[in-house]
């Protein structure tokens, strides 16, 4: 009696009914295909779960919402502004310098903005720097028409009996002309 080898059909370690030869290599490729099937079905569920809308019908709030939500949650005290015509606001300019006719080109300036101008005048003073003095709830017109001169905000002051201009009671709003405004008007 000869002897088989041990790789023979008949017996040995790697024949018979156990095994088969290539049969376990041939479902490699076929896993690794159902499994990389698998990963990309579960991203794709993933990322339509991370972005579907919320149940308040908005999309997923990113974390910077959050911080702009917080800063918007801040209680801030506002300012209501009622917008008055122009034509309803009664203005003087004056004079506050020792060029002529600059109360007079101002005034023009004025009322083309359509304001109810008054008679200009001349302060009682001489002002290096010019200010628009308001009368009770007129700080908006004042702050419009000292705009409309170019002046900064501080310019615009509440109006006091200290304002350097007789017979401005009863007026809304008085533009002392100084220095600074007289090269502006090229008279």
């Amino acid at each position: 009696m000869t002897a088989e080898p041990p790789d023979s059909e008949h017996g040995g370690s790697r024949g018979g009914a156990s095994g088969g030869g290539h049969q376990p290599n041939a479902l490699a490729p076929v896993r690794a295909l159902v499994v990389l099937a698998l990963f990309v079905v579960a991203a794709i569920v993933l990322v339509a779960i991370g972005t579907r809308p919320s149940v308040n019908g908005g999309a997923a709030t990113p974390a910077a919402t959050t911080t702009t939500t917080t800063v918007k949650s801040k209680t801030v005290p506002t300012t209501t502004t009622t917008t008055v015509p122009h034509s309803s606001v009664s203005v003087v300019v004056a004079n506050a310098t020792e060029t002529n006719g600059l109360a007079a080109h101002f005034t023009s300036v004025l009322a083309a903005q359509g304001w109810a101008m008054q008679t200009a005048a001349d302060a009682a003073t001489t002002e290096a720097t010019t200010t628009v003095y308001y009368a009770a709830g007129q700080q908006a017109s004042a702050t419009v028409i000292a705009g409309t001169l170019g002046l900064k905000p501080t310019a615009v002051q509440p109006l006091t009996t200290a304002v350097p201009v007789t017979g401005a009671s009863g007026v809304d709003v008085v533009v002392v002309v100084g220095a600074d405004l007289a090269s502006q008007a090229g008279t």
